[in-house]
């Protein structure tokens, strides 16, 4: 700023005043001041300058190169429009004049002009020069447009600027940001000359492609070069390292920045703390974020995010208010990790606070808040909020599809979930590992075996997606709850992968809901093969003899836990009420308003048995009378926690933890309406039935009235009932059945889409109320 003050006192010029006189300036004194001006963004002394040409009547007179330099300057200071309108005024141009409107565009973040204007350089009749290509190519990148790229590339070819090292980068950096890696090695080995950019550029391609092995061993050839790491290498090679859990190497990396006294700054720091956090090592993150002489928001967020991937949500919860207190102003990806960490407690009210508070600082909009808000209302029970943000989005990725489609999945809305995949399909947007995931989620919650191996089979095939362990677990979750067992064991044998423990514990689930002791025994002895001391093993195997009445063999195992000192972690549900969250344990009796809840119990229980409702005693691992186990099951921390001291219940439930199976008191809800109550009898893959199952409530009063039940709705509860793993809640739907059926109510039955599979299952049931099927049809 002063050089440019000491030429305008030279110059005899008022630099900042309101008028100014009509004074000559040569071209060479133009040029240089307008250079000043680009140079230092200084809009303000460069709109002097025009204006002392305007006065002076120079504009007419303006050479080519003057108005390259207008142009140019106006294009760094970000006034593009005005920059594109003296382009369009100048009778001549030149390469020059099109690379200073190109830069400018692509700074602004308009790549789509700047491919316009390079297609109309052939009207002009001039050759682009390395500049032109390298702005043309980073355009490229910036849009993803391969096509262009490669077309761009040709022009290269054709020019003979491909050796020019500027170029070279430029187009690695295209093929790599546009996911072409084989395009980004292809020109780095066969075009000589390299130099740390190019090295980084295919690095960091590697990197956000997923291609992390081979991402190392472009590092190795950088080693062996004896290339000099800079900071850009240390952030992308620590992104690696975090990746692949790679902490050793992440260890050295860390070093050599000590040893080379790299600054540690915004974005090393940060690499540094995801790096530890992802490959779980928090003392290591905390003790880097610590280390820091100056905190941005980037550390904090990348500190709260080694906190949340590492199960410690409270801790992020604990220094985001550090951080509040620090005077630091949160980001779109603080907001994001904030609302994962509410998705990982299923704290819905600490949620929506933070989604008000996103709004008010106006990154609601951004897509990465709209993706943790998705998933942040779906795990915490309120799938319909989930939905709200999902159609309010105005731009949607991968990411938001796949938390839409896994959110509906998971709250047992499988047609709603191949609804939204439709969509995404229609929408241009490919499906990947995660979605195909949600997809066959939802094929299992449907029982569409045959759907499910079709996009096993041909649509993944057709997407380029190579099956996981996810995909096969699912199809063996989908084969169990559809009752075909020995399909299941097929299949696992016939399919070449490694399986896990957790799918082998899908199986052994399986076995438990159809009483197929004879495998399930056997699935058992491989799963204490792979982990002897797998206490959910254990407790399935319980479950599956208590239920066929085998209580020797439920002893046998019970001593053989206590001898290997095996204990089951106790399930805890908890649900925020006003300002404070109630937190229960297993028929917990800690808690101040302890009698009072358990006599609300009791009462629920009895207004529940006036429905039809018959316990499920069955999963009671005592062996005890039929009365003690149904005081036992009364007792379940889910309705517990949903009990207050006066009769007012969050209506959107909590996530239930380290509990197996779904109790029979997961068909329980109370749910504040303001004016009254109502009780609802649900499955458990429908936990968001609207208030209306129910008709005429009125006061505080228990609807018992069977004809209260809104059709469509008890259709879905059946269907959902047939192809759910978790049938505990059969009693009840059978009573309920037979009511329906005995007074002619059978439109259920009729709109239903599963007609067929729901008559197979009720005759296993109760023949004669298929009978009364066949007669009204």
């Amino acid at each position: 700023m002063s050089t440019s003050k000491t030429l305008l006192k030279k110059l005899a010029l008022p630099a900042f005043t309101c008028k100014p006189k009509k004074t000559f300036l040569s071209p060479e004194n133009t040029i240089k001041l307008l250079k000043i001006s680009a140079d230092n963004r200084n809009l303000k002394l460069g709109k002097i300058i025009h204006t002392q040409l305007i006065i002076s009547n120079q504009c007419k007179e303006l050479n080519l190169t003057e108005t390259n330099c207008l142009i140019n300057f106006y294009a760094k200071c970000g006034e593009v429009s005005v920059a594109r309108r003296l382009f369009d005024q100048m009778p001549e141009r030149n390469v020059v004049s099109f690379n200073a409107l190109m830069t400018g565009y692509l700074h602004k973040q308009l790549p789509l002009e700047v491919l316009e204007l390079f297609k109309s350089m052939d009207t002009w009749e001039l050759q682009p020069n390395e500049y032109i290509f390298a702005t043309v190519l980073a355009s490229c990148s910036d849009v993803r447009a391969l096509d262009e790229g490669k077309q761009c590339h040709g022009h290269v070819l054709k020019s003979g600027l491909v050796f020019h090292l500027y170029v070279k980068n430029a187009l690695i950096d295209m093929y790599s940001r546009c996911s072409d890696i084989e395009g980004a090695v292809r020109v780095l080995k066969t075009v000589p000359g390299f130099d740390i950019l190019s090295y980084n550029s295919i690095i960091n391609g590697f990197l956000e492609n997923g291609h992390l092995n081979e991402g190392l061993e472009i590092l190795r050839e950088m080693v062996d070069g004896y290339l000099v790491l800079d900071s850009f290498t240390y952030v992308t090679v620590l992104g690696l390292c975090a990746g692949l859990k790679y902490l050793k190497l992440g260890m050295q990396i860390h070093s050599q920045i000590l040893m080379r006294e790299v600054e540690i700054d915004g974005f090393v720091g940060s690499s540094l703390i995801d790096m530890y956090g992802r490959c779980g090592k928090l003392l290591y993150a905390k003790s880097t974020f610590c280390g820091l002489k100056k905190r941005n928001v980037v550390h904090w967020t990348s500190m709260m995010a080694a906190y949340a991937q590492n199960g410690c949500f409270e801790d992020t919860l604990i220094l985001f208010l550090k951080m509040e207190l620090a005077g630091v102003l949160p980001n779109e990806f603080t907001f994001a990790v904030m609302l994962n960490s509410c998705a990982g407690l299923s704290a819905l009210r600490s949620g929506d606070l933070f989604n008000s508070r996103a709004e008010k600082c106006g990154f609601k909009a951004h897509l990465i808040v709209g993706n943790a808000l998705i998933n942040m209302y779906s795990k915490s029970g309120s799938i319909e909020d989930a939905q709200r943000v999902f159609l309010d989005m105005g731009n949607r990725n991968n990411v938001t599809w796949n938390a839409m489609i896994s959110g509906y999945a998971h709250h047992g809305l499988g047609r709603q979930a191949l609804v939204v995949f439709q969509q995404m399909i229609a929408s241009f947007c490919v499906p990947d590992y995660i979605t195909f995931v949600g997809v066959l989620s939802a094929c299992g919650h449907l029982g569409l075996v045959d759907e499910g191996f079709y996009y096993l089979n041909t649509l993944m095939g057709k997407y380029r997606v190579v099956p996981g362990m996810e995909h096969y677990t699912c199809i063996i979750r989908l084969l169990g709850r559809a009752g075909l067992l020995d399909e299941a064991e097929k299949f696992m044998k016939s399919t070449p992968v490694q399986w896990d423990v957790v799918a082998w514990r899908t199986l052994l689930s399986a076995c438990h809901v159809h009483q197929n002791i004879s495998l399930g025994k056997k699935i058992a002895d491989i799963l204490r093969g792979l982990d002897s001391n797998d206490v959910a093993t254990y407790i399935l195997l319980c479950n599956m003899y208590a239920k066929a009445k085998r209580w020797d063999e439920v002893a046998n195992i019970k001593k053989l836990l206590r001898g290997r000192g095996i204990k089951k972690e106790p399930g805890v549900s908890w649900i925020q009420v006003k300002n404070k969250t109630h937190v229960f344990v297993s028929e917990d009796k800690k808690h101040l308003e302890s009698k009072k809840i358990h006599q609300k119990v009791d009462e629920l229980i009895t207004q529940i048995k006036m429905l039809g409702y018959v316990p499920d005693i069955g999963i009671v691992l005592h062996d005890v009378g039929d009365e003690q186990k149904e005081e036992h099951l009364s007792y379940h921390i889910k309705l517990i926690a949903q009990v207050t001291e006066r009769k007012i219940v969050n209506s959107r439930e909590a996530r239930q933890v380290s509990v197996e199976k779904p109790s029979h008191l997961d068909a329980v809800q109370v749910t504040d309406t303001g004016e009254h109550a109502c009780l609802k009898t649900y499955c458990w893959a429908l936990q968001h039935i609207s208030v209306g199952l129910y008709r005429n409530c009125q006061g505080d009063s228990i609807c018992s009235d069977a004809d209260c039940l809104v059709t469509d709705i008890f259709a879905e509860i059946v269907r959902e009932i047939y192809f759910c793993n978790y049938i505990a809640e059969i009693n009840a739907i059978v009573e309920a059945i037979k009511w329906v059926v005995e007074r002619g109510r059978l439109n259920f039955l009729i709109q239903s889409d599963s007609t067929a599979a729901i008559k197979a299952f009720i005759t296993r049931k109760i023949p004669r109320i298929v009978l009364a099927i066949d007669g009204h049809d």
